[in-house]
Formats: C-alpha cells, structure tokens, sequence
C-alpha cells in the first residue's frame, strides 16, 4: 500500500472506508510528519485532541453513519476559530486565545453539530499565517516565518503559507486557506499545489476572523483539483442565520462534472496579464500548459481586463479600510492580550494594540482609517469601491466571449526571505494577477503547471463566472489526468 503520507484526500478516504487502514492509524503518521513542526508551518498541535476525534471517526465508520471524507486529516488556518485548538491570527494580540464555538467551514468539515452532518475529517491543528492574514509572504507572522519545502531559504507565499506549506511537505493532506486578495491562489503556486477560492459567500464566513469582510473567502488547499473538489463540496452552503454574507445558494457536488470534455471550451487570455512584468521563466511554463489545454479540445480567446493595473491601488484603500474597522474590537478589554503597564482607558487601548499588533497590522490600520477619514473619504474609498464596480464588470465583458479565463497567478516564483523586508510595497506588487477576480468576488485558482527558475514550482490561474467552481475543477483536472506536476514533491519528502 502507498504510504499513508502520499495518498490523496481521495485515496485516504477510499482507504479508510474500505478499512484498509483506521483513522487512528492515519492520524498517527501525519501528527507523527509534523512532529518537530517542519517548515513551522503550524501554530498549535494537539495530538490528544487528534487521536480523540479519529477514534470517533472509526466508530462512526464501523457504525455505518460515516461521512463523506470520515477519518481524512485536514489542517485549519489559523483564522479560523475552534474550540479544541487555540485561535491567534497569527497575532500576539490573540495569543492563546480559545474560542468557545467552532468556525461553520471546521463544523462542516469535521463532525458536524453534536456529530451529525459534518464530512467527518480529523484535524491535525492550525497553522501558520500572516498575522490577521495581511500578507503575500507569511512573514508577517508574530510566531515567525513559514519556509517553502521547495526551497527553505524562500517564501512559501501568503497569507495561507502554512496551509500551502504544509500541504507540499505531506504534513497533511488538505489545509483551509482564506482569500481576500489571493492568499490561497498565490502560496498554492509557491509551493506546487492545488487551492481554490470560491465564489465570495459560497462558503460561510461565520467564524473566520474577518480582515476584509467584502473579500475574505474560505476555500481548500490541496494536491490535486479532485481532492479541492471534493473539500469544496463539504464547505459550502448556505448560513443564512450566523452570515449575513452567506449567498442562499444550495450544496453542490463539485465532483459531478470531473469527467467533462474540454472540447469547445472557450479560455480567454486577458493581454494584460502577459505584459512586461512577467518573468520569463513563469511565462514560458505557463504558455506550455495553455498548448496541453489547447491539445485537449480547448480554444484560446485573446481578451482584455483594461482595469487590471488599477486592481493593486483599489484593493489596498478597500481592504485596509475594512481592516481599520474590523481590527477595532481587539483592545484588551474583552479577550486576547492586554497591556500590563498603563495609566487609564485610552493608555490601556494605546499601549495593548502597540504590543500586539505588527508592523505590517499598524500600516493597514492606518492607511484604512486615513482613507475613511473626514475629507478623504471621497477622494479615496469611495471612487475605489466605483472603479471596483467597473473591474467587475470587466470580467463580465471577458464572459461574453469566453467560459473561463486563463493566465499566471504571480509574476515571478517565491522570493528569497527576508528579500521584501525594507519594501513593503513590493509584496503589494505581487498581487497584481488575483486582486482582480478577488475584488468582483469570482472564483478563481492556481493550478500546478511546472517549474521555473531555480526550480521553484509555477501556478497557472483559473478565473470563472459567478458560481462557476464545478467548471473550474473540471478544467484543472482534465488537465491534472494529461500532466503530472501535481504529483511532484519536494526533495526528501
């Protein structure tokens, strides 16, 4: 039998339901791989906890009331709240904070309510994330940075770091991520896997400590489109009554279409997205996967996003402005750290958020409640929120002439740590490829698609219409049967 540690999500639960193997056996080999926390991608383990909930899984296998993904280990990042395990954002300011509910994504994905209802799947812990996920780098973290298993001495990418890290070091099969403005999209292509950010209110937000509340979106990081499918299945539906943003849009098997041909399908190539930033070495991995979509029935459309370059100056007054607001409730009065020297009120509220929040925290504060403030509001937020309209409707232009749109997730490979330190600025950059699709609220992914300089793996992004997961999966997966990058892995794994 293939070691536990190099089975899909889809081949573990195939293995537990036939009883090949017990979720406690496969929960002891994957808590047994994070033993030592490498890549220090995780933030906290408990391997009680783990064993606790994989004996309960068994017992439900062996009662026949299994869910869809019994005994399956999965990893959460830590912006997602859990009772079992501490919940920081990767912030001082919530260090060892424990939430006294579940996020609705971890319920739905592990045992449901009071063991009904949930896929089953036994988590291993959270892991590591830029701190409150502000971030394209995982450096930003109070607990310290997340290396890449590709190359230790660079990014993994961010905010979802852990997750992509963890993922590709066969730490565990499956992570969450969250996406505001390519944090799942992005570490997926630095690290070699596949991650997916449904539709905005697809999956509930109940739970996920909010950054930017009209972006944030939970999805699955995974090897392989299959495996996200799968996942994605189980996360999404409707909260109606604990997420006012919840879309009142049924479960869907994202599963059903994966053997759909790709003949007629029409991939619209936004010429913006090819221009000169684009390193050559992502340029050229990414030309090859579009030629093995056009060999399997596909047909390229050129197209244009002409807003695409104001994607990068909309997002950072939109998001940071929604981040001044939501980061306002930390301030030592109700949970999480609080000063131990200060004098009144206003020094208590000064001298906490000083000690708990990071630089990078502090800059996105600021900058958003300066661009909220008396006579800027209109000169910044509000003609950002009306040219994030018009990037909108851009993509609905694009849709006309094309079902999914095609192109690279990032400029370039990961970075060197610590290479962006003095330039904030450049991390922001980064973004430029899946701000777009984030700030319409559409579905997009990273698809593994080769290597690039240094031999650092290269995503290719796939953006759909509204509500348009089920395509998306199917085209990286018809392209995941004719290739292999996603079966890579890195050296000594």
């Amino acid at each position: 039998m293939t070691q536990l540690h190099n089975m899909t999500v889809a081949q573990l639960a195939q293995t537990l339901q036939t009883k090949q193997a017990s979720a406690v056996e496969v929960a002891t080999a994957f808590l047994a791989r994070a033993g030592g926390n490498p890549h220090h991608a995780f933030l906290d383990i408990d391997s009680e906890v783990t064993l606790a909930q994989a004996q309960a899984s068994d017992a439900r296998i062996a009662a026949g009331t299994a869910g869809a993904l019994e005994g399956v280990p999965i990893a959460h990042k830590d912006v997602f709240v859990t009772r079992d395990f501490a919940t920081t954002a990767g912030s001082k300011i919530l260090s060892g904070y424990r939430s006294p509910f579940d996020a609705t994504v971890v319920q739905k994905l592990g045992a449901g309510v009071n063991g009904q209802g949930g896929a089953g799947m036994v988590s291993l812990g959270k892991l590591n994330c830029d701190e409150f996920a502000m971030g394209s780098s995982n450096e930003n973290s109070a607990y310290g940075a997340v290396t890449n298993p590709w190359d230790t001495s660079r990014v993994p990418g961010g905010s979802s770091g852990g997750s992509a890290a963890a993922v590709a070091a066969r730490l565990a099969p499956a992570a969450t991520g969250t996406d505001t403005g390519g944090s799942i999209r992005q570490p997926a292509s630095f690290c070699g896997i596949t991650g997916i950010k449904p539709t905005y209110g697809r999956a509930s937000r109940f739970g996920l400590i909010a950054y930017a509340s009209s972006l944030d979106q939970a999805g699955p990081m995974a090897r392989s489109a299959e495996d996200c499918a799968l996942i994605l299945s189980a996360m999404c539906g409707p909260d109606l009554d604990r997420d006012a943003t919840s879309l009142d849009v049924p479960a869907e098997n994202f599963c059903a279409k994966l053997g759909d041909s790709l003949s007629g399908l029409r991939i619209g190539i936004p010429q913006e997205f090819f221009g000169e930033g684009l390193a050559a070495d992502v340029r050229t991995a990414i030309d090859a996967a579009l030629k093995t979509l056009e060999a399997q029935g596909a047909k390229l459309v050129p197209i244009t996003l002409p807003r695409t370059e104001l994607a990068i100056p909309v997002y950072y007054i939109i998001a940071p402005a929604e981040a001044s607001s939501n980061l306002s409730r930390f301030d030592g009065v109700k949970f999480g750290h609080r000063a131990s020297a200060y004098t009144d009120l206003v020094s208590m509220y000064k001298q906490t958020r000083a000690e708990g929040f990071g630089e990078e925290v502090k800059r996105r504060i600021m900058t958003g409640a300066y661009v909220l403030s008396h006579g800027y509001y209109d000169a910044y937020y509000l003609q950002a929120q009306k040219i994030r309209r018009m990037i909108a409707d851009d993509f609905q232009r694009a849709f006309a002439d094309c079902d999914v749109i095609a192109g690279p997730v990032a400029p370039t490979v990961a970075w060197m740590l610590g290479h962006n330190a003095s330039d904030p600025l450049a991390d922001y950059l980064a973004d430029i490829f899946t701000l777009p699709a984030s700030l319409a609220g559409l579905p997009g992914m990273s698809v593994p698609v080769g290597f690039g300089e240094g031999g650092m793996p290269v995503g290719l992004q796939l953006i759909g219409n509204y509500l348009q997961e089920a395509r998306l999966l199917n085209v990286a997966h018809q392209y995941q049967l004719a290739t292999d990058h996603h079966l890579q892995q890195p050296e000594g794994i």
